[in-house]
């Protein structure tokens, strides 16, 4: 099927699945370019005319993967509906949903150590997912009073924190952690607690 691929001009994205694939079973460090090379059916020197070297393919994945990210935050945002507190919460839901998902896109991401400023293009779908997140809190943020009221960006990247902690420690079987409840309930009631604390959640909910 790679090698099909290869010959109807799609040797660029045999080399994404073929390395999606790699990942999923070995990790973002566990293969090399001729690995995927090779389960793409081609020699490693084509690879080049596509990729300047497996950072290169990596970053490529990790942008499809932001980018799928961000359509399926934006999704769940629903433009704010039916309110900013629910389409918030939509939003924390939807990163643990990406994540089981798309699991060896979500590594390319957040685990493979490539920096989010290795291209303009993996920056700017990186930036668009972060605006989804920043999008909710600003509308949440307006149901603050002034007064008490912490940057939208904070709070966004602490439920952006909560989120990522919950797939790392729970959702995506960490070594020794065994979660006390499904990860769904524990970033349902983790989201809670920290809205509550901003006065979003009556105390009684």
């Amino acid at each position: 099927m790679a090698k099909q691929g290869y010959h109807h001009g799609n040797l660029r994205q045999a080399l994404i699945e073929a390395a999606l694939a790699l990942i999923e079973r070995q990790g973002p460090q566990g293969f090399t370019l001729s690995d995927a090379a090779k389960s793409a059916g081609v020699t490693p020197a084509a690879v080049y005319r596509h990729f300047a070297g497996r950072d290169d393919l990596i970053a490529e994945i990790a942008r499809q993967g932001f980018e799928i990210f961000a359509d399926l935050m934006d999704h769940a945002y629903n433009g704010g509906r039916p309110s900013a507190l629910a389409a918030f919460e939509a939003t924390g839901r939807a990163y643990l949903a990406f994540a089981r998902r798309f699991p060896a896109h979500y590594q390319a991401m957040f685990e493979s150590g490539i920096s989010l400023n290795a291209n303009p293009d993996l920056h700017r779908a990186a930036e668009r997912a972060r605006l989804v997140f920043a999008r909710a809190a600003e509308a949440l943020s307006q149901h603050i009073p002034a007064g008490r009221r912490p940057p939208a960006a904070m709070f966004a990247a602490h439920i952006w924190a909560m989120s990522h902690g919950v797939v790392e420690l729970f959702a995506r079987g960490a070594p020794g952690a065994r979660a006390p409840f499904p990860p769904e309930e524990l970033l349902e009631t983790g989201i809670g607690v920290y809205l509550r604390g901003l006065g979003l959640v009556p105390p009684d909910s």
